[in-house]
């Protein structure tokens, strides 16, 4: 019986398909194949991937959609993989709960690689103990060290800090950061968040202004994730 982590390509273009199969295959997945939106959602419920790549210009429906639809039932890792490049979509497609964001043309390498931060943190929740790079940051005892040294944060910035922690390697949206952090109502706040990631870069970087753990998606928002991994 075949064991391979199953992925799902929901894609119209068949030569960026036959590509994706292609690449895919030879890293040791099984690769099952949609070409509309109506498609994709069946497969989904049919062969229970483990990973989506999801094109969201689809024949019969935006693939905004099927994320929608997906996420009213699973946390299963979604990644778009689309030609729109502009910040708004973006954040429109990862606010809808998607979990990344490729813009074509992309290489396979960084493609890999947002699959495996993905299924790795798909269940972010279970993680007490979160660790990049030298910074440790332990969600049931709240503490954060960095190089086996305590550090000190205020309420809000631990706030800001532990979500960015039980999402690690997931880009969160000024949004998501701010009705999480701050609450409902304050959407619009974007600023709060650019002041207290800078005061987090202060404590917690070995260089703020080339952050190595905590970076910024422009126009978009944060992710932790170790840079030199």
């Amino acid at each position: 019986m075949r064991t391979d982590p199953v992925v799902l390509v929901v894609e119209d273009e068949p030569a960026l398909r036959r590509f994706l199969r292609t690449s895919l295959t030879t890293h040791g997945y099984r690769v099952v194949e949609a070409g509309s939106l109506r498609e994709g959602l069946a497969m989904f419920t049919s062969h229970n991937p483990e990973v989506v790549l999801l094109d969201l210009g689809l024949p019969d429906g935006d693939g905004m959609a099927l994320v929608q639809r997906v996420r009213e039932f699973s946390r299963t890792p979604i990644l778009v993989v689309s030609a729109r490049g502009r910040e708004d979509q973006k954040v429109d497609a990862l606010d809808a709960g998607a979990d990344d964001y490729l813009t074509k043309p992309f290489g396979v390498p960084e493609l890999l690689a947002r699959m495996r931060a993905a299924r790795r943190h798909a269940r972010p929740s279970e993680q007490p103990v979160v660790e990049v790079g030298a910074l440790t940051v332990d969600l049931e005892r709240r503490l954060v060290t960095v190089g086996g040294e305590e550090v000190h944060l205020t309420p809000t910035e631990y706030r800001l800090l532990a979500l960015l922690a039980r999402h690690v390697g997931k880009v969160l949206t000024h949004r998501q950061i701010l009705e999480e952090v701050w609450g409902p109502g304050h959407a619009r706040h974007t600023h709060y968040v650019r002041v207290y990631m800078a005061e987090l870069r202060k404590k917690l970087e070995p260089d703020p202004a080339m952050p190595r753990w905590l970076c910024s998606e422009p126009g978009v928002g944060y992710r932790l994730v170790d840079l030199e991994t």
